[in-house]
């Protein structure tokens, strides 16, 4: 487009001299405003109760905010009421109604500490950018008693007095309490980054989704459990049949039915049928195991490239002596009992699988609900986000035993560092988005489990760990991205590799749990590294010592909360419960981080020039103003 034409269509937002100039002063004057602060955490793992607290209190910002404006007039157990209310309005405001405590006074003083509170908030964003955070129905009304300005009559202080008056007279008290608590919440946290894993593990995956879906301002980096499902959404069978394998061995079903609608009575019956001597659970779980590790090998039969016929395992049984090779070693089997499975040709779906396989298929693709959720994980999510000089992704980039950038081959072409992550997010979207393309489903299947996949990183030892009980048989190779990513030549290699050559810059890597209990760190590299797994799923909190992270980075400084476990909601509303949570102080940053600094910041930068132009054309009468 010539620059002319590109002119003359801004000039139909921008249709005067005027309204160029005071959108030129705006935005200048957004870059001197301090950049808004972000949140980072990472693999949530379906903990629905938890997740949704931190978002609620912040990850401790309400309550820090909340202890420095009010530790000198009210007691710590009027300030936990006051953070409960904002974190849960409506549900702690009927715990006590049940009560007897909301009174004409008590809706007067929570109102006037919550206003206080969101003025505190709202301080480092322009009043546009507030206006447009708040609930719609009450935007007028919270804009007046935000700024409300002293005079020498207390004219405005009478005004807003009577303003409370008439809320509370008009019993429209509760749900303009509401209202605050949800622009103090907005306001607290400008961006949020889920650095992977949503799904599998934790009860209500479905739920954190719903969550992330009201969300103003997200992104999403893919974990290898998120590209599971994807792929189970487009159409995978095998991702199907290890989403269907995992929430049963995790006791999840109950999303997948109720959730998601997706009925496991077909295969209990099938497995029922198979094993009529195991409990009905265990049977679908062997049922549908056996069934992956067929497509698996289906899979790695199609695809030499992928190098993972050592994973092609049924062929190697010996049925005889109850025994399996693998690398060299014989081991003991604690199951060989397979009716389905035909030694001449054991990856085969029997008849009756191949019809189960396609009934699980049709229940995937046409879910409309699971659709919703995944159509969002790929409207808000990526392999990777250069965001802020911070380089987020989930798993790794893959290396070599040397240390440098592995050669990934696929159709004929060489692939690594970002241009292999470039590719696997391509060839993500064209799998969902085209149907039906074999190669492309298969690679979803790949990303889940692959070495080299950047989501995974790993050599996945499923059969071995169902059906062999010697663990050194269990062991899982990581790629040598592992090895090297804690040191700082490492780190700077792949961040130069983003084109992020900034001091500031740091990678932040999610998939892997840090063992607090084992002595283990979050920050490696000199502070380029910082990985924020902390174990968010029960499954993990022994492993790790704590309930997860949060990375937060506002305009003065980078600090990781680390969490202890969240008990339930049910507590945090009777007894003001919060997350215990410890911070640790990664940077301080010595000049302010302002909005000019950030990738908004540059954007801003690039509008104002284009307004800049513009305003000359107007001035030069090269484009005329719309009058």
């Amino acid at each position: 487009m010539s620059e002319e034409r590109y002119l003359q269509l801004l000039s139909e937002k921008y249709p005067t001299i005027q309204s160029v100039c005071t959108e030129i002063i705006n935005l200048n004057a957004i870059l001197n405003l301090p950049k808004g602060t972000e949140h980072f955490m990472s693999d949530l793992h379906g903990e629905y109760e938890a997740f949704c607290h931190l978002l609620n209190n912040c990850a401790g910002e309400v309550r820090d905010k909340v202890d420095r404006m009010f530790s000198d007039i009210m007691t710590k157990e009027e300030r936990k009421e006051i953070c409960t209310l904002i974190y849960y309005p409506k549900e702690k405001m009927n715990l006590l109604r049940q009560e007897d405590k909301l009174t004409d006074g008590w809706y007067r003083d929570n109102l006037k500490k919550l206003i206080n509170i969101a003025k505190k908030f709202s301080s480092k964003y322009t009043r546009s950018k507030v206006r447009k955070a708040m609930p719609q129905d009450y935007r007028y009304i919270i804009d007046e008693l935000l700024h409300m300005q002293e005079d020498e009559d207390n004219n405005q202080i009478v005004y807003h007095e009577k303003i409370l008056d008439t809320i509370i007279s008009i019993k429209n008290a509760e749900e303009f309490i509401e209202a605050l608590s949800t622009l103090i919440k907005r306001l607290a946290v400008d961006h949020l980054h889920i650095v992977g894993d949503v799904f599998d593990r934790g009860e209500h995956p479905d739920d954190i989704l719903d969550l992330l879906m009201e969300h103003h301002s997200i992104d999403i980096q893919w974990g290898n459990h998120d590209i599971l499902w994807m792929g189970a959404t487009a159409g995978s069978d095998a991702c199907i049949a290890t989403t269907i394998r995992n929430n049963i061995q995790y006791n999840n079903m109950q999303m997948l039915e109720n959730g998601y609608g997706i009925s496991l009575r077909t295969l209990t019956l099938f497995a029922e049928r198979l094993y009529p001597d195991m409990e009905p659970m265990k049977a679908a779980l062997k049922a549908i195991s056996v069934i992956l590790f067929k497509l698996e090998g289906q899979i790695i039969s199609r695809h030499p490239e992928y190098n993972m016929d050592d994973r092609r395992l049924l062929h190697k049984i010996n049925y005889e002596n109850g025994t399996i090779e693998i690398e060299g070693k014989t081991y003991e089997m604690n199951d060989v009992n397979f009716p389905t499975v035909d030694r001449e040709n054991p990856y085969e779906l029997s008849s009756e699988e191949k019809q189960l396989v396609k009934e699980l298929r049709r229940m995937y693709v046409n879910n409309k609900r699971l659709k919703q959720h995944i159509e969002f994980l790929y409207a808000k999510g990526s392999m990777y986000c250069c965001f802020n000089n911070n380089l987020l992704y989930h798993g790794c980039v893959p290396l070599d035993e040397d240390g440098n950038f592995a050669v990934i081959k696929l159709n004929d072409k060489n692939y690594k560092g970002k241009d292999y992550l470039d590719y696997a997010d391509k060839m993500a979207r064209k799998a969902y988005f085209n149907k039906n393309n074999q190669d492309e489903l298969d690679f979803m299947w790949y990303l889940w489990c692959g070495e080299k996949s950047p989501l995974s990183g790993r050599r996945i030892k499923t059969f071995e760990r169902t059906f062999i009980d010697d663990k050194n048989a269990w062991n899982e190779p990581k790629n040598p991205y592992y090895d090297f990513y804690k040191d700082e030549k490492t780190c700077n290699m792949i961040l130069h590799d983003f084109d992020m050559y900034s001091p500031m810059s740091h990678i932040i890597n999610g998939h892997t749990p840090i063992r607090v209990t084992k002595g283990e760190k979050p920050v490696h590299a000199n502070g380029k590294l910082i990985i924020i797994d902390g174990g968010f799923c029960k499954a993990y909190h022994d492993t790790t010592g704590i309930a997860g992270y949060t990375l937060i980075y506002n305009s003065h400084s980078m600090r990781l909360m680390s969490h202890q476990p969240f008990e339930s909601i049910e507590t945090a509303l009777e007894e003001n419960k919060d997350i215990e949570s410890t911070a640790d102080r990664i940077e301080t940053i010595d000049k302010r981080v302002m909005v000019r600094d950030s990738d908004i910041g540059k954007n801003i930068k690039k509008q104002i020039k284009e307004l800049e132009e513009l305003l000359e054309g107007y001035r030069q009468g090269e484009i005329k103003e719309r009058v």
